[in-house]
């Protein structure tokens, strides 16, 4: 078996300091809360797949600000591999959802909405991730206000 390459992104909005969250309308994930994004195609990069993502299923490619590397994921059989983005953006902005999502929401840390993916549960639970979370959002914080 092929490795199975994926990206995803927790949208971050400056002026609100909240995160984007997809809920998923299809497939054994059906009714859980996510990432934006999917699959890498064979010759992707997983930033070029995350962007081809991104586009697909909110309708297009915001203004992003920045783009911080937060975890890359790897399976213990070395197969399954998904890297986790988080992307800046100035303000909140409605998403042209695809089919594969039937609703939206911006959402404070630690208010995340349920049922979360548990990939994504997995990530936001990690003591790693929250730390690595909180220091990045208060140096952007930061940065935006000079």
């Amino acid at each position: 078996m092929d490795k199975i390459i994926c990206s995803g992104t927790l949208f971050y909005s400056l002026s609100s300091k909240r995160y984007l969250l997809l809920r998923r309308c299809e497939g054994r994930t059906k009714g859980t809360w996510g990432l934006v994004g999917g699959t890498n195609e064979t010759t992707e990069t997983p930033w070029e797949a995350l962007k081809r993502e991104i586009s697909e299923e909110i309708g297009k490619l915001p203004d992003i600000q920045k783009t911080i590397p937060l975890e890359t994921f790897i399976s213990t059989d070395q197969k399954f591999h998904f890297h986790t983005y988080l992307c800046t953006v100035q303000e909140e902005f409605i998403p042209v959802l695809n089919k594969e999502h039937d609703g939206y929401a911006w959402v404070t840390s630690g208010g995340w909405p349920k049922p979360l993916h548990q990939g994504l549960r997995n990530t936001l639970n990690s003591k790693i991730n929250q730390e690595k979370l909180e220091t990045v959002t208060k140096v952007l914080d930061l940065m935006s206000q000079m």
